[in-house]
């Protein structure tokens, strides 16, 4: 992605944030009588409240001009952006020079691999840039579904929740999980934006889902981090289970996503049964490959 092309991202997503707010929000009294052209903000109040000059700020959303980050930092406030969107905007103006340049590339760590093989009662898997699902315990695979026959390349977790018909139906709560990953990988585009895979997956799922192209669309952006999700497992039934990301710290593009659920309720009650289902499907495909067993 060119310069010139990075700032019109940026110029669209300034947009759509200043879309999001009317006058009333930030203090500000309609001087349209109720009757504006348009939605959200105007340029010149964004302008107002940011103490710059309206052709400044225009030609900064047009993709014209360059903002330092203290102006950057200004005009984050007067948008209301939350720390997510903000560290975005940031990395659009490049503005957040801390993170190299990253490789095409990526294994999992062996850290992380052990600590995978130690967590028999926990699914988890571990993501990577693009939310790419870099390796997976079996409780995993038994709750999320059968990553060992997806392809490597097409093994991307926000890729299965739009396109796998098995994932999607998982979801009790599709819109908001697949919201949440459009949102994350946007926040993927503004770290590497010349990144060729996710340059192709964006524009697969883009044409693909009418629902990727508009919640792309909305410039919305988010970091992984924690929540609830509900699931609708083929076999245990309905679930409620807590997800968790834990950053690597040798690779900060490498994070262990881990679900649980409250001791004492039937889906924790559920998820031991299925790691207890789990375990004996692999002893006995265990005791299958040993030579001389029948």
């Amino acid at each position: 992605m060119s310069s010139s092309t990075r700032r019109n991202e940026l110029g669209d997503f300034l947009k759509a944030r200043r879309m999001d707010l009317s006058p009333a929000m930030v203090g500000l009294a309609d001087s349209g009588g109720g009757r504006r052209r348009v939605t959200g903000l105007r340029r010149e109040e964004v302008a107002l409240l940011a103490s710059i000059s309206t052709d400044y700020y225009t030609r900064l959303e047009q993709g014209r001009r360059q903002a330092s980050a203290a102006v950057l930092d200004i005009i984050a406030g007067v948008l209301r952006l939350d720390e997510d969107e903000r560290a975005y905007m940031l990395e659009l103006a490049g503005k957040d020079t801390h993170r190299s340049r990253r490789q095409t590339s990526q294994k999992v760590q062996p850290q992380l691999r052990q600590l995978l093989d130690d967590l028999s009662h926990v699914p988890a898997m571990v993501l990577g840039r693009r939310m790419d699902v870099l390796a997976w315990n079996p409780l995993a695979g038994a709750l999320l579904g059968d990553f060992d026959h997806i392809p490597g390349k097409q093994r991307n977790y926000v890729r299965m929740v739009f396109l796998d018909p098995a994932v999607r139906a998982l979801y009790r709560d599709w819109p908001e999980v697949a919201q949440t990953g459009v949102a994350q990988l946007r926040m993927e585009a503004a770290r590497d934006p010349e990144d060729p895979r996710l340059t192709a997956l964006v524009g697969e799922l883009s044409l693909r889902d009418e629902d990727f192209r508009r919640w792309w669309g909305a410039h919305r952006v988010a970091t992984r981090g924690m929540g609830t999700k509900v699931l609708h497992h083929p076999v245990m039934g309905d679930l409620t289970l807590d997800w968790n990301t834990l950053t690597c710290a040798t690779d900060p593009d490498q994070q262990l996503v881990t679900y649980t659920a409250e001791p004492g309720t039937p889906s924790h009650d559920a998820l031991r049964i299925l790691a207890s289902w789990t375990t004996g499907t692999r002893e006995a495909e265990a005791d299958r490959s040993q030579p001389g067993q029948r």
